[in-house]
């Protein structure tokens, strides 16, 4: 079937005077020189004379690297103009998928050429040709409920189009336009009387988010040393005692404080995260001048603080550790 639709394409591009039209239909449909001429030649029978691109018209069988790159490059750029491709398609240029798929492209692009050069009727020119098939267009929009009917019969009895596709009245589209046209007008000016009462802010939203941070750390902060200085004056000199501490009665405490360490050290493992954060949310925030915002300084402070826990938090932990050791040996 592809075999049978190359040749068809070649027969085409002889009748489209393409000089090149017995060439292998391998090397018309995979990447390569032949391929890039082709496609260039049938590009710029389509863009006509008033071309916005030069035509490069490049000779010979061989390319450097660098040279068939900028030639796929402007190949793409040409399909992308033309709407060919909705994209600056590469792939596009040098062939890609199946066989079949190849020839398919190939096919189309010869297609729209032809359209473009000869008319259904030899009496006719080519701008007679695409008047006459915009009027049939339009003639078929505008009768499609009556094409499409069930009088008719343009489908097999057994294909009910119009039953399971039923197509709403050109009216009664026209109807609902109308009134969704006004309810996006009467929005839109509810948008604009808003919008002129109360001015717009971007970092109105980012203001109240950084108050809210900075109290949430102020006062994180704020416990976390006075947990230290708990912890240096009372709990410290007997972790520091160059014998071991008799921790009479001390054990139980000491491991709901060692859980309440655990959880503090969580919540403090998510500060990196939350500089992150703030630095994300701090783009666009009116402090221009070189000095870290004030919730950055409480963050360093945070940090300082963690390095602090995690130290006492180890002594801790080994004093614990120690304790259980000698009740199991004493058991």
């Amino acid at each position: 079937m592809a075999a049978r639709q190359m040749e068809e394409i070649q027969r085409k591009l002889a009748l489209l005077n393409y000089p090149r039209a017995n060439a292998p239909a391998q090397s018309l449909l995979f990447a390569g020189m032949e391929r890039y001429a082709l496609l260039e030649w049938l590009f710029f029978r389509l863009l006509g004379d008033k071309s916005p691109f030069s035509q490069q018209n490049l000779q010979g069988n061989a390319m450097d690297r660098d040279e068939e790159t900028a030639r796929i490059q402007y190949l793409a750029e040409i399909a992308k103009f033309l709407g060919i491709t909705t994209n600056m398609d590469t792939e596009a240029i040098q062939g890609r998928g199946s066989y079949e798929d190849r020839t398919e492209m190939l096919r189309l692009i010869v297609d729209l050429v032809e359209a473009s050069t000869y008319a259904d009727n030899p009496e006719w020119s080519v701008d007679e040709q695409v008047l006459k098939d915009i009027h049939l267009i339009d003639s078929i929009a505008e009768k499609q409920g009556q094409i499409f009917s069930e009088e008719c019969k343009l489908f097999p009895a057994d294909v009910q189009i119009q039953s399971i596709y039923p197509l709403p009245d050109v009216s009664e589209l026209e109807s609902k336009l109308s009134e969704q046209s006004k309810i996006f007008l009467n929005l839109q000016q509810k948008v604009d009387d808003l919008a002129s009462k109360h001015a717009y802010n971007p970092d109105e939203e980012y203001t109240q988010v950084e108050a809210q941070l900075r109290s949430h750390l102020e006062s994180f902060l704020e416990t976390a040393r006075a947990f230290n200085m708990i912890y240096t004056k009372e709990i410290r000199p007997w972790t520091h005692m160059m014998e071991v501490p008799q921790l009479h009665g001390f054990g139980p405490a000491a491991n709901r404080l060692l859980e309440a360490y655990k959880m503090l050290l969580k919540f403090l493992g998510n500060l990196r995260n939350l500089r992150d954060s703030h630095a994300a949310l701090a783009v666009g925030s009116t402090e221009t001048s070189g000095e870290p915002s004030s919730v950055t300084r409480i963050i360093s402070e945070c940090e300082s603080a963690l390095t602090f826990l995690n130290r006492d938090l180890g002594i801790l932990s080994a004093s614990i550790a120690r304790e259980q050791g000698e009740k199991l040996s004493a058991g």
